[in-house]
């Protein structure tokens, strides 16, 4: 398989979460935990089957921003998952889908890159577009408006995951991925064992089949594509087609999903993911030169 498809799959997949967290009946840290745990051993399988091993040095090197990393993973799927439920689809993926803002803002300050002003001019154009998806759900239900805020939340925590593993030095692929998934199952195990517990055994077949398939193929499958892929192409190829994730969750959720966008949702879907696929293109074309 090329390294093309392999990421394109991934970016489907990806796209895809929202159909399998939206209608599995158990809260969204419990989703996540599973999701981990799941996701983790599939990976671990891959390892160990075509006989890999850890590098105990590298690991041990970078225990506090995988520490981190997984913190906030834990946070990103939790607020992720729960915005799915609070609202359509379409907005979750959307309000989410303004982590790569977020990133192009604190990079001067935490990266101590150059800010542009065309980058300016796309953080606004972003800005607008999200005031738009926002202001489309005001007038409807409050849940909406709540889910949109879970999913501004849950692209917050993946901000500070972009950014810690920025940090992360010599760890290899998937090792970083495996220790990630597993030390998130383990804190999100700690977090419900203190709070409501597990509730797994209670939900029905269909919620179990939706778990187990969102943990090998959305943290298992998808992540091991998504590496693989992201291995053999260049990076203004990554930047672009990072984009069929989001249009993935609109197409699902508009034609096969039946939920429905306002003229000004879709005229701030188009805003928001234009400025920021510009701004990537951009940002690749300038490390290129």
């Amino acid at each position: 398989m090329s390294g093309k498809l392999s990421f394109i799959l991934s970016m489907i997949i990806f796209g895809a979460v929202g159909v399998f967290a939206k209608y599995i009946k158990l809260p969204s840290s419990e989703i996540a935990f599973w999701m981990s745990l799941i996701g983790s051993c599939f990976l671990l399988v891959i390892f160990f089957y075509k006989k890999e091993r850890f590098t105990k040095i590298s690991i041990l090197q970078n225990k506090w921003p995988l520490v981190l990393s997984s913190l906030a993973l834990c946070g990103n799927w939790i607020f992720l998952f729960q915005a799915y439920k609070e609202t359509t689809i379409a907005n979750a993926a959307l309000s989410y889908y303004f982590a790569p803002v977020l990133v192009i803002c604190l990079s001067p300050i935490i990266l101590k890159e150059k800010i542009l002003v065309r980058k300016v001019f796309y953080i606004c154009v972003a800005l607008v577009g999200l005031f738009f998806i926002v202001q489309s759900q005001t007038t409807e239900t409050s849940e909406h408006y709540i889910g949109i805020v879970y999913g501004l939340i849950a692209a917050c925590f993946y901000t500070i995951v972009t950014f810690t593993n920025k940090y992360i030095r010599g760890l290899k692929e998937p090792d970083n991925t495996i220790i990630q998934l597993a030390l998130a199952a383990l804190f999100l195990a700690l977090y419900l064992l203190g709070t409501n517990g597990f509730q797994v055994m209670q939900i029905d077949i269909k919620s179990i089949s939706l778990l187990i398939a969102l943990g090998i193929v959305h943290a298992g499958i998808g992540f091991y594509l998504f590496f693989f892929g992201m291995r053999h192409l260049k990076g203004q190829s990554i930047a672009i087609l990072s984009y069929i994730d989001p249009l993935t969750s609109l197409v699902i959720s508009t034609m096969i999903i039946g939920e429905k966008m306002t003229t000004l949702q879709i005229i701030g879907a188009i805003l928001l993911l234009g400025a920021t696929c510009l701004s990537e293109m951009d940002k690749t074309k300038h490390i290129s030169q």
